[in-house]
């Protein structure tokens, strides 16, 4: 009998029963008065009067007043560079020991964004969370046995002299207190490998030895580990080898294009929990089954939040911020509408434009999907395509014509005195591209309105070119930008773009 899992589960149920406070404004308030206290003599916070916020009759309205909206080239150039070259209370009490490195998905460079020990104890906070909402999905006592697999990047940071830098992953990884790490693989010096096909290997050759029933990582590299472990070990599907995983917990970009794959690679439906993990903090989590995969936001855990209405009042065509753009709370939401996420954190982001878009999918529950990026809507000519516009087309055509289609891209590109979506689309096996076209178009038509008008007037082509999905691994690779938390954007432009078109070129058969 698994007493372990017995007594496991029956915490969990225990600790699930304590009733949640409802209200979500108060919480807010709450967590946006303790970060603008901890913060108020700082260089930030005597800049925009934090204390003078904190004693006025609204401080959620001063708040907004007071501080500008910051992306992160603003905030970097102004604020952040100084904390970077070792200056102490900048944006936040004391010294900054730790930065996660994003490359985003817009931008080439790598971003520096500070990791706290406030921020990891908040992630380790929403953790505990997330494993405690486990009891909505009536796991088995021999299932909280089982052992959790987390693929995520290096644990061996690189220090400079003055911090340290790398995956966020890979710092909060490793300052997990030693009980959590009890129950995590890998070991230490696998989680240490920062050669990332080395990494693969060594989880591979382990495989066999590890009782795995949660595995938790970004889509694209489970796949490509599952797919690694059943070639070596030369079965037929993943659960040959670990017969009583369960569940993937997994991140980073919309697992929609990559579930037919996975689930060819198992001989039983895997539950998928979806999480809202940013360098920037962890945001929100699947707290329940729900068929859309919505995500509770975690608004009493240091962080404030706010929302931009993403359209052409607050954004200009290529997804900037406008000067007088307008945030509001959480109190104003509404259902079903993309906003810009602004976040306020344990770490010195302050009004901060993280780059996602988001919609709310319930008020009462406070559940959010996340749709896309603000650089990452495609809108040459008013058809406002968003990523989960694209996801979701790309699915259900994967699905009618048997494909796996892993990995995609789209460029807007002038065609013929008007516009044109260019489609690269990864697939393993034979496709007619032709079939592809027409059925990607009608998804598209019927999930946006708007592209839907548009294809009658000045979105006059898609033009689709079909890779294998080895491709945009491989462009992943030639940028150093393999495992951990590196994804492949799902929108092209600019620089991006052309070294996306130099790699297919160079490569051309």
């Amino acid at each position: 009998m698994p007493i372990l899992g017995s007594i496991i589960k029956q915490a969990i149920t225990i600790r699930g029963r304590i009733p949640a406070r409802k209200n979500i404004q108060k919480q807010q308030l709450k967590q946006l008065n303790k970060l603008l206290s901890k913060a108020q003599f700082t260089s930030f916070g005597e800049q925009y009067s934090f204390s003078e916020i904190l004693l006025s009759e609204d401080p959620i309205k001063g708040f907004k007043k007071t501080v500008p909206i910051f992306d992160y080239q603003s905030i970097f150039e102004l604020w952040w560079y100084r904390a970077l070259q070792g200056e102490k209370d900048v944006c936040w009490p004391g010294k900054i020991n730790y930065f996660a490195l994003s490359s985003g998905t817009s931008e080439s460079a790598s971003k520096h964004i500070p990791v706290t020990k406030d921020m990891i104890k908040a992630i380790q906070k929403g953790t505990i969370k997330q494993i405690l909402s486990t009891k909505h999905f009536d796991f088995s006592e021999e299932q909280y046995e089982t052992e959790a697999l987390f693929v995520g990047g290096s644990t061996n940071l690189n220090y400079n002299g003055t911090y340290f830098s790398g995956d966020l992953s890979g710092i909060t990884t490793g300052t997990q207190p030693r009980w959590f790490q009890n129950f995590s693989l890998p070991g230490p010096e696998i989680r240490s490998q920062t050669n990332w096909e080395k990494k693969l290997e060594d989880l591979v050759l382990n495989a066999k030895k590890w009782n795995v029933g949660f595995i938790c990582g970004v889509p694209a590299w489970i796949q490509i580990l599952f797919e690694r472990i059943i070639k070596h070990y030369n079965v037929q599907t993943i659960h040959d080898v670990w017969p009583n995983l369960a569940v993937f917990v997994h991140g980073g970009v919309s697992v929609q294009p990559y579930k037919n794959s996975i689930n060819a690679l198992c001989a039983k439906q895997l539950i998928y929990l979806d999480t809202y993990m940013a360098s920037e903090g962890f945001i929100a989590y699947q707290e329940r089954p729900n068929e859309q995969q919505s995500m509770k936001l975690m608004t009493d855990n240091s962080m404030f939040f706010e929302f931009i209405p993403f359209n052409e009042e607050n954004f200009d065509s290529d997804g900037n911020v406008k000067p007088n753009a307008t945030a509001i709370d959480i109190t104003e939401v509404k259902l079903n509408q993309d906003y810009a996420l602004l976040i306020t954190n344990c770490a010195g982001a302050w009004r901060y434009l993280i780059g996602d878009t988001v919609k709310f999918t319930d008020l009462k529950r406070c559940e959010i999907i996340v749709t896309g990026r603000t650089k990452h809507f495609l809108s040459l000519c008013g058809e406002h395509l968003s990523v989960d516009n694209m996801n979701r087309a790309i699915k259900l055509t994967a699905k009618d014509l048997d494909l796996n289609v892993n990995e995609y891209c789209v460029v807007g590109k002038p065609n013929k005195g008007l516009f044109a979506h260019h489609w690269y689309i990864g697939t393993d096996k034979q496709a007619d591209a032709g079939a592809l076209k027409e059925k990607l178009d009608n998804y598209l038509k019927e999930l946006n309105d708007d592209y839907a008008t548009e294809r009658k007037h000045a979105l006059n082509d898609v033009i689709i070119t079909l890779l294998p999905n080895q491709t945009f691994i491989d462009f992943l690779a030639s940028k150093n930008k393999l495992g951990g938390q590196s994804k492949f954007p799902r929108v092209l432009k600019g620089k991006q773009l052309n070294e996306w078109l130099a790699f297919l070129e160079k490569n051309k058969k």
